[in-house]
């Protein structure tokens, strides 16, 4: 491992591979009936992206703006039910096409008004052919947002999981992640969520803010618990460049005390949500023992298609995962939002990363070893006629050696407790040169 990678545990968040910096635009802008044509589409994953915020955390670079301007939001379901039509075109036969998941992500979706979001899922349902009553569907919220009547209309069209972003139950350490929220109305969106029965709660918080402490981290899961989510994410911070936080920091690097300090964290929090009955699912994802399934897990995608609508949503297929542009400054989002907006032709991909068998191989591994369930070494034959200590053997003895990788059973790669403490670190050093190279030349806006 290289020596960056020794002394930080936190080098990326890998919730997709490969990262979207790595993307770059398509010169022959290929015709997704022809993406599409040979796929197996009868599980495919559906995503919707709603790229509006109320306000724009301190720690966030997803894409996404502060607020609308009137009509944009209108406008913006404008395009993007023209993008649903012709993505489903390109689909082809109907009766080969089926959704086994969905979900809308952002950005925060119930910024929309309820009939906006009444809006969303009819473009889920009607033009794309999602039965959201019949699938799992998650959608993520903020507290000022997940107002009754929002949480009414996901419930009625099929919610069956509500992401609340709260991060942290102490005001003060909200407002240091930039995140203006008062505890007392955090309170009272978790009691409208728990009234409209979506039948997931999940709880997203945050270690590491500045100020925060053990003793406060446990008040904030503590308060978390008291609400009995079916599942917590316990998310590190990160400042990333052009974020918000970033402008305030005064040294670049790796930061000892810090990652110190986010590890001590992560293993209070760990072993307080093991001790409340809760399984750990990966190292950010906690699900309480008896919380009702919701279908595939999050990495399924990475073996089935994604469908995703919206200007900053992802597709995938075998041979090439495919976007908009990516950007993470506010005045360049709100540039290629105004361009979405305005696009007639939604009939080709315009921005992507082509996949070869090296790294679907490479993908596969990745996302399921970052997963506490890790990877049965008959699946990887099975899709790919090899084994992982075949395909890759260096990087695997690398984890080994650092007491990283579970050696009990051969048969199934598994991370140890250590290992799936230091994810963010074995997710990039699992990251192809090439990918490394398209991410490191990728120019930050």
């Amino acid at each position: 491992m290289t020596t960056a990678q020794l002394t930080s545990p936190y080098q990326h968040y890998v919730y997709a591979y490969p990262h979207k910096t790595a993307y770059r635009r398509l010169p022959d802008r290929p015709a997704l009936a022809s993406l599409w044509a040979a796929e197996d589409k009868s599980a495919l994953s559906l995503y919707l992206h709603v790229p509006f915020c109320e306000v724009r955390c301190g720690f966030c670079n997803l894409f996404t703006r502060i607020g609308a301007p009137d009509g944009l939001t209108g406008a913006y379901l404008d395009a993007l039910e023209r993008q649903a039509d012709a993505v489903r075109r390109a689909l082809g036969d109907a009766d080969g096409v089926r959704f086994a998941t969905a979900a809308f992500g952002g950005g925060t979706p119930t910024f929309l008004t309820a009939a906006e979001l009444a809006r969303l899922c009819d473009i889920a349902e009607h033009r794309m052919g999602a039965d959201l009553r019949a699938i799992p569907l998650s959608v993520e919220a903020s507290p000022a947002t997940a107002t009754t009547d929002r949480l009414a209309v996901l419930a009625e069209r099929g919610a069956t999981r509500l992401s609340l972003g709260v991060q942290s139950f102490v005001d003060a350490e909200a407002r240091a992640a930039v995140r203006p929220q008062r505890r007392s109305d955090v309170e009272a969106a978790l009691a409208r969520v728990r009234d409209a029965a979506i039948p997931v709660l999940n709880i997203d918080l945050i270690y590491g803010i500045d100020g925060q402490t053990e003793r406060t981290w446990r008040h904030s899961l503590d308060a978390a618990l008291a609400w009995r989510p079916e599942e917590l994410y316990l998310y590190p911070l990160y400042v990333r460049p052009l974020t918000g936080l970033d402008r305030h920091r005064t040294a670049a690097g790796p930061d000892p005390e810090w990652d110190a300090q986010r590890l001590r964290l992560y293993r209070a929090g760990r072993d307080h949500l093991l001790a409340h009955g809760y399984t750990q699912q990966s190292m950010r994802m906690f699900r309480r023992a008896d919380a009702p399934p919701q279908g595939p897990d999050d990495h399924a995608c990475q073996t089935d298609g994604m469908i995703g609508l919206g200007c900053g949503a992802r597709s995938y297929t075998a041979g090439l995962h495919y976007s908009f542009d990516y950007a993470v400054g506010m005045h360049e989002i709100r540039g290629i939002i105004d361009d979405y907006v305005t696009t007639t032709d939604f009939a080709h991909a315009e921005v992507g990363y082509r996949m070869d068998g090296h790294e679907a191989r490479r993908r596969h591994l990745l996302q399921s070893l970052l997963q506490a369930g890790g990877l049965p070494g008959d699946d990887y034959r099975a899709r790919f006629g090899s084994t992982p200590a075949e395909d890759f053997g260096t990087e695997l003895d690398a984890l080994a050696e650092r007491g990283w990788l579970d050696a009990t059973d051969p048969a199934h790669l598994r991370l140890t407790p250590e290992g799936l403490a230091h994810s963010d670190a074995v997710g990039p050093e699992l990251f192809s040169p090439a990918v490394r190279a398209a991410m490191a030349a990728y120019e930050r806006k």
